[in-house]
């Protein structure tokens, strides 16, 4: 099928209610490469650029409708459980937890004392994702993560009531102009709600838009090799950069449109150019807690929830008098020396 044909039917995100981000339009994705590719990478006829690819956050936008409840006690009856108190008393159950200094599995027993702590309290609707929720209140990402002792991999269910710490109130344009990605946003707050008993899923091959509504499990295990994300010298290394600066991964200068290739078996968790200091960005998860991510991408070959192998091209360095590639590697949210795992050469 004519990539150009599949693109004729354009979706314009709607952006009318109070928080959310201004519309983007959804186009059709490149189809998916099923096999890794030997030798010279080479780039598919279906690549678009990376501002072509909506995302999540801006497909769900959330409405500032959080329930303000008071401080009370609460004790604990016959058939109690920490949702169904969170439910009597519209309090989050990982806020009551954390109150109450509870671990999981938030066990608690009949004739329990909890605290309910005082606040206001976010239900988290089908699709909104952490992104959306902080910048619908205006409020950092990693405040919430704190306030709601979440732990990774931070699927938010439906339902769920988040505990938002205060903040001060800011006009929609205000929330807009401060609007700021970066990676450790993506990585936690930028996946979907899922139903209360539902998975995170991986499907091995996209020839259409991810849903929304779909959050991306990471892969069940890690490969255990790296490769090289780009032919180039290694122009700035990883650690301390002078001034107080500190490098969180290398750069490679690069030839113009040079090849992006996976460094290892995964699966693509971000396509977009709206992070700052990355300029186009391509976010992969390898399963173990390992994610790669490539910086300054012009192109894009790949889309978000797509099944890559480890050489296999998903898009082109920049195309000006001085291209580069910046490369990161985590493990655990744990920016990590990419030259330690990386092959001679």
């Amino acid at each position: 099928m004519n990539i150009a044909g599949a693109m004729a039917g354009l979706v314009v995100a709607a952006c009318t209610l109070a928080g959310c981000i201004p519309p983007a339009v959804v186009r059709e994705p490149p189809q998916a490469v099923s096999e890794p590719i030997s030798g010279e990478p080479r780039i598919e006829p279906a690549m678009e650029t990376l501002n072509n690819e909506a995302q999540v956050w801006e497909l769900r936008p959330v409405v500032a409708n959080a329930v303000v409840v008071t401080q009370s006690r609460y004790v604990v009856g016959a058939g109690d459980t920490l949702r169904s108190v969170a439910t009597k008393t519209g309090a989050g159950s990982d806020a009551i937890a954390k109150a109450n200094g509870l671990s999981r599995p938030y066990l608690v027993k009949v004739g329990q004392l909890l605290q309910i702590p005082t606040g206001r309290y976010h239900r988290v609707d089908t699709g909104q994702t952490g992104i959306a929720i902080a910048r619908a209140y205006a409020i950092d990402w990693q405040m919430i993560i704190d306030a709601n002792a979440l732990v990774a991999p931070y699927t938010l269910r439906v339902g769920q009531k988040l505990h938002l710490p205060n903040a001060q109130p800011q006009t929609l344009e205000a929330r807009a102009a401060a609007f700021r990605l970066d990676i450790d946003d993506i990585l936690s707050g930028g996946e979907p709600a899922v139903a209360t008993d539902a998975q995170p899923s991986v499907r091995p091959t996209l020839n259409r838009p991810l849903s929304p509504e779909v959050a991306i499990a990471e892969p069940s295990r890690f490969s255990g090799v790296f490769d090289w994300p780009a032919t180039g010298a290694v122009v700035n290394k990883f650690g301390p950069a002078g001034e107080g600066e500190v490098n969180r991964g290398i750069t490679l200068n690069v030839v113009q449109n040079a090849s992006i290739v996976s460094a290892a078996d995964g699966i693509v968790a971000f396509v977009g150019d709206n992070v700052a200091s990355f300029s186009g960005l391509i976010l992969v998860k390898h399963g173990g807690g390992w994610i790669t991510a490539y910086g300054n991408a012009a192109k894009s070959s790949v889309t978000r929830g797509q099944s890559i192998k480890r050489g296999q091209t998903i898009g082109r360095a920049g195309t000006g008098s001085n291209p580069q590639l910046f490369f990161q590697m985590r493990k655990g949210g744990v920016a990590i020396d990419p030259l330690k795992y990386l092959p001679d050469r």
